[in-house]
């Protein structure tokens, strides 16, 4: 018997599933009455995001301080050209995407305790030495083990040796994404990860404020101030990245500040939270196989959702190397661009946490991200509408509005693969790919912006359009596909025997292919 589907059918549909996944929380809450299921998320928020988001905080702050030593003087002590310069951006993108896989792959297998503090240390340790190089080869090596780690940490395991630590900031964004997806739900994802992605935003004004500050500091020890920017800044990781190997928590099983009972409650919560008007299906708790990786490589999703991804990196990338030369071509002193940069961060940051909100609680996640990436083609336009007319406030507000659509966008992005695929070594595999491959996309803007196009800057404003339209189209060809697949997998349903849809329901093989399953729009 076939059944003819409508958007009706569809609200329908959802409404369902959300009051199913509302009702299998209750009965998780019920089974377990002394636990408060508020107070543990507190308890979770407190005790996870701070350590999360400061790390990530000084990992931003120091993958973009080279933009703030720009312009207080590197290239022309290091004598660099242009191209040079920009080459230095460049290769921090090919050993920073080759080693997101192993990366999150190894922190499924591994403690989160160790691996992500030892990836800051190591990448606190490079970002120190930077400070101290002589010429363009000092820098450009500098650079790439920026994405690579100069060590190898290994831990002994029945007799032979596996590789722990082969990477330094390759695995943290998408270690902690991932992280993330341990301890929470696919309804509460997206506030945590825009909690901790706003960070980066903070990162952006504090780079800016640190580095108006660590300039004055030029001269002190023979070190001119750009030094002292990398310095400091990458000895203040290497101190937190210490203090967080006795602060961040490996997983809800283990979680010494939560009960028995509140373990048991986030664990059952988390193996029940992918239900359907059938019943539930896969549970998180499957056996390595490479099956898993080998699913993450051939999904439809993650390729699409990678152009997603670059249309918000790329100018993402963009801004975070140029914004204070962009700023300062405008006609602004040095000390006066870094201070010009705060406002946008803190706005950014603000309206990342209130559009998260919103989006959990609708449990829509396209919308805000098309709403957003208007923000950042608005931004572009202005730009170069605007640029080289005399008008500097102008091309001022159009990088105030497309950083703001940038930020807010990018953790609605990560977080709605990450909705979206289901089994724990897939997910991990999968959204290493889509970040990993995805920052690829810095390689490219870190090209965009060319010093002899300043002060206009319309080819590089102009690119980052291109890329900001391209990943427009990605969320409208990616939320109409989900939203095809969920109502062809509905009609199936209705065709079969129930029977057979509950085993189905109950296979842990199938994952987000599973015709119980239902991608979040």
């Amino acid at each position: 018997m076939s059944h003819s589907s409508s958007p009706q059918s569809v609200a329908i549909e959802d409404e369902k599933l959300a009051r199913l996944q509302n009702e299998d929380i209750e009965h998780t809450s019920n089974t377990l009455p002394s636990v408060d299921e508020k107070g543990v998320l507190r308890k979770m928020d407190i005790r996870l995001l701070p350590m999360l988001s400061v790390l990530y905080l000084l990992c931003f702050l120091d993958r973009g301080n080279i933009g703030n030593a720009k312009i207080e003087g590197l290239p022309e002590e290091l004598g660099l050209t242009s191209p040079q310069y920009n080459l230095c951006l460049t290769v921090f993108f090919f050993t920073y995407a080759a080693f997101e896989v192993p990366s999150n792959l190894l922190l499924k297998r591994l403690r989160p305790s160790v691996w992500l503090p030892a990836i800051m240390v190591a990448w606190g340790i490079v970002m120190t030495l930077m400070g101290v190089v002589q010429n363009y080869t000092g820098l450009l090596t500098a650079r790439l083990f920026l994405g690579v780690a100069g060590m190898n940490c290994t831990e002994k395991e029945g007799g032979a040796f596996r590789l722990l630590s082969p990477t330094i900031e390759a695995g943290l964004y998408p270690g902690v994404a991932f992280y993330i997806t341990m301890w929470y739900c696919r309804h509460e994802a997206q506030y945590r990860q825009a909690l901790f992605f706003s960070s980066a935003s903070i990162a952006g004004a504090f780079s800016g404020l640190l580095a108006f500050a660590i300039a004055k500091m030029d001269g002190v020890g023979g070190y001119s101030g750009w030094r002292w920017i990398f310095i400091l800044e990458g000895l203040a990781t290497v101190v937190v990245g210490f203090i967080s190997f006795f602060v961040i928590h490996d997983y809800p099983e283990t979680a010494t500040f939560l009960t028995k009972d509140e373990r048991e409650w986030v664990i059952t919560r988390l193996r029940n939270q992918n239900v359907d008007i059938r019943g539930r299906q896969v549970v998180e708790d499957e056996e390595f196989s490479w099956r898993y990786v080998r699913e993450a490589f051939t999904d439809w999703q993650v390729y699409l959702a990678l152009i997603m991804y670059w249309g918000i990196v790329c100018p993402l990338y963009g801004i975070s190397f140029f914004l204070p030369t962009i700023i300062k071509s405008l006609g602004y002193s040095s000390s006066t661009a870094q201070l010009l940069t705060l406002p946008i961060y803190i706005t950014s940051a603000i309206v990342s946490v209130i559009a998260a909100i919103f989006s959990d609680r609708a449990g829509q996640r396209s919308p805000f991200i098309f709403g957003f990436f208007i923000c950042i083609i608005a931004g572009f336009v202005i730009c170069i509408a605007s640029s080289g007319r005399g008008v500097p406030g102008v091309v001022y507000f159009g990088t105030f509005l497309a950083v703001v659509g940038i930020y807010p966008a990018f953790p609605g992005n990560i977080t709605w693969l990450s909705n979206n695929l289901a089994g724990g070594y897939k997910r991990a595999a999968g959204m290493a790919i889509h970040i990993g491959i995805g920052n690829l996309g810095g390689a490219m803007a870190s090209n965009f912006y060319r010093e002899q196009d300043s002060p206009k800057f319309i080819l590089g404003h102009a690119l980052e359009l291109g890329f900001a339209v391209a990943g427009t189209l990605a969320v409208l060809l990616l939320r109409i596909s989900y939203q095809k697949v969920n109502l062809r997998r509905e009609k199936a349903l209705r065709d079969i025997d129930a029977n057979t849809a509950s085993s189905e329901a109950g296979s842990i093989r199938e994952g987000d292919r599973s015709l119980t399953f239902r991608y979040i729009l």
